[in-house]
């Protein structure tokens, strides 16, 4: 696999690339940047599931984990101007160098580049990113609505994540599967494991956010307190009764670094990050599940150690 995600960097910036050089380097941006990639080694994962074990990828997988990744990176792009974000992955954000309105057309760029991708793979999987796009965008919506709303509720943030997460891993394996030729239980099978990995991947995320320190999590912790992003544990927090009145008088749209670092001390007191665990476990158990009818292949191993590691995160900080 390590030689198809060679093969998916190479091809990620042979799609980016313009008749305009400088459109070719505002777009190429973050790819060039790096990443883990973990979406297009998930569809490289679930094609190889019953298929090409020992051998290269066939091209079609190369290029849906590409159109996956690329409207992963162009939704980066949005949302660092939606967060005023300076850096990411170590370098510049588009925003910061070139200004918002680069920002926002180079991702609108990456995800026409990522449907002209979709749409060479058949009309399956090009309705399938289309849909996928529609639901990060809700996804994102939905999650500014709540923006510095203390009642939010747990219904609301996982629809919200379920959008801006979950969908685009799910749509990763399952862009492998269709493109592989996979028998369509497999295939369902495979877009379950995405889906619930997703939903325990960003709820392990926010826990992080709350117990890890800068140095642990390679950027500032508790940024999500500061833009007023109300995650899991918090909200389970504000239902206890020890600590709510305190944090809840804390969460308004001027919180300072001291009332976030409050903030999060009470988030752990309050038995929300316990709570939470709980759920990132109960999704984890899902996709784990969802992968137990697969056979002892290289691809699914790949896809039950993503499972692994990801609780193990939470380990390694706790």
């Amino acid at each position: 696999m390590q030689d198809d995600l060679l093969r998916v960097e190479a091809e990620l910036l042979r799609v980016v690339a313009a008749t305009d050089d400088f459109l070719t380097e505002v777009a190429g941006h973050l790819v060039s940047a790096g990443g883990k990639r973990v979406r297009p080694g998930f569809c490289i994962a679930a094609a190889a599931v019953h298929d090409f074990e020992g051998s290269a990828a066939p091209i079609e997988v190369i290029r849906g984990g590409c159109a996956v990744e690329l409207v992963h990176i162009g939704s980066l792009y949005h949302d660092d101007v939606i967060d005023g974000a300076t850096t990411r992955r170590g370098v510049k954000s588009i925003n910061a160098k070139w200004g918002n309105l680069r920002a926002i057309l180079a991702g609108d760029y990456l995800l026409g580049r990522a449907s002209e991708l979709a749409a060479a793979l058949g009309t399956e999987v090009a309705g399938l990113l289309a849909t996928t796009i529609t639901e990060l965008c809700t996804g994102q919506i939905l999650e500014l609505e709540s923006v510095h709303n203390a009642d939010r509720t747990f219904e609301q943030y996982q629809r919200s994540i379920s959008g801006k997460t979950s969908s685009l891993l799910a749509t990763s394996c399952r862009i492998g599967g269709i493109v592989a030729g996979l028998p369509r239980p497999t295939i369902d099978a495979l877009s379950e494991f995405g889906r619930a990995y997703g939903m325990a991947f960003q709820i392990v995320d926010d826990i992080l956010d709350v117990v890890a320190t800068d140095e642990q999590l390679g950027k500032p912790a508790g940024n999500d307190l500061l833009e007023g992003i109300y995650t899991l544990p918090v909200i389970y927090s504000l239902g206890d009764p020890g600590v709510s009145a305190e944090l809840r008088s804390l969460l308004h749209s001027g919180i300072s670094v001291e009332e976030r670092d409050r903030a999060r001390e009470l988030t752990r007191l309050g038995g929300g990050v316990e709570l939470a665990v709980e759920a990132a476990e109960a999704w984890s158990d899902r996709a784990g599940a969802a992968l137990s009818g697969l056979p002892d292949t290289t691809g699914a191993a790949a896809l039950r150690a993503a499972g692994h590691h990801l609780l193990g995160r939470l380990n390694a900080v706790r």
